[in-house]
């Protein structure tokens, strides 16, 4: 099937939603010592025309003091009330990973790969989740990236190095690819994603990030988060949804504030102007989108507000 960016994000949007068990998931990261209950695993699985899609919960990361620094552009006071204004605490943030499976009934796709356990000690809850929620990592085909921060990568491999998809083709946009690996990039995040990619050497194919890549799913160029930022449509019948990567991080920050530059925007300029442009189209048409920083199971569709967007929660069903 083929269908350009703008198709994708015209096209009537149907989406038959469905969480099996969506209470936030923190349950599978290592049990602390007075910790409260594990919850639920954490997958949301619903329909998408003839395709499955799921969302994969891999945990959080706890940032305390989030007024100090998070923002580049904002006051202390200015990121308080808006963390006061969505009742959420203003001496720590968690940022919610989640990631996305999609399977076609032909093959079963990732876009991103989360944490893998390797980062914050309160995520890497991606294997329980995906064990939950039926998806075997050694039957995954393909892996299709936004971008190559830590937190999208780091599941490629064991904490040995050794690949956890044993059978994946990894799809990569050029541009992010071209970065990584070159002496633009800081020494550190650049041997970061070497170790990450380097059991998959002669199983990675460069994809522009406008590329069709068939399956209904076509590139849509994102940059400014990271220099091939790309997010990605996906389209089976009449029915669309687009996995957003880090075009926002948390909506509280810069999508009910789009102006606001967070510290891991690369080209903070480039990435306001991309949210803005994505999301007045998304707004207008309707689109449902998958926000990897939204809180789970961070399925919607947003919404003017004033100068910025709202999400707007799709309901889920009793059946998928």
């Amino acid at each position: 099937m083929s269908m350009s960016r703008r198709s994708m994000l015209t096209a009537p949007t149907v989406l038959a939603g469905s969480a099996l068990l969506a209470g936030p998931a923190l349950a599978q990261g290592a049990p602390q010592a007075g910790a409260a209950p594990p919850q639920a695993p954490g997958f949301y699985r619903f329909k998408l025309g003839d395709y499955t899609v799921t969302v994969i919960n891999d945990g959080i990361a706890r940032r305390d003091n989030p007024a100090q620094g998070f923002v580049r552009n904002a006051t202390p006071e200015q990121v308080q009330a808006a963390l006061r204004a969505e009742f959420l605490p203003t001496t720590h943030f968690d940022n919610t990973y989640n990631f996305t499976v999609l399977q076609t009934g032909r093959e079963t796709i990732l876009f991103d790969t989360g944490t893998g356990g390797l980062l914050a000690p309160t995520a890497g809850a991606m294997w329980a989740n995906m064990q939950a929620a039926g998806i075997d990592p050694a039957q995954v085909d393909r892996i299709i990236f936004t971008h190559f921060h830590g937190d999208h990568v780091s599941g490629l491999v064991s904490r040995d190095g050794q690949a956890r998809f044993p059978k994946a083709e990894l799809l990569v946009p050029e541009g992010e690819w071209a970065f990584w690996r070159s002496e633009r990039a800081a020494e550190a995040p650049r041997n970061m994603v070497a170790n990450r990619f380097a059991p998959y050497e002669n199983r990675v194919r460069q994809i522009k990030s406008d590329a069709d890549l068939g399956a209904g799913i076509v590139g849509i160029p994102t940059h400014g988060h990271s220099p091939g930022h790309t997010s990605y449509g996906i389209q089976s019948g009449n029915a669309t949804v687009m996995v957003l990567g880090d075009v926002t991080n948390h909506p509280v920050f810069n999508l009910a504030n789009p102006g606001w530059h967070i510290i891991f925007d690369m080209d903070a300029q480039a990435a306001e102007a991309t949210r803005r442009r994505l999301f007045d189209r998304a707004a207008t048409d309707g689109t449902p989108i998958i926000g990897y920083h939204w809180g789970f199971p961070a399925v919607g569709r947003v919404r003017k507000q004033g100068d910025g967007y709202a999400v707007v929660p799709i309901n889920w069903s009793m059946g998928v």
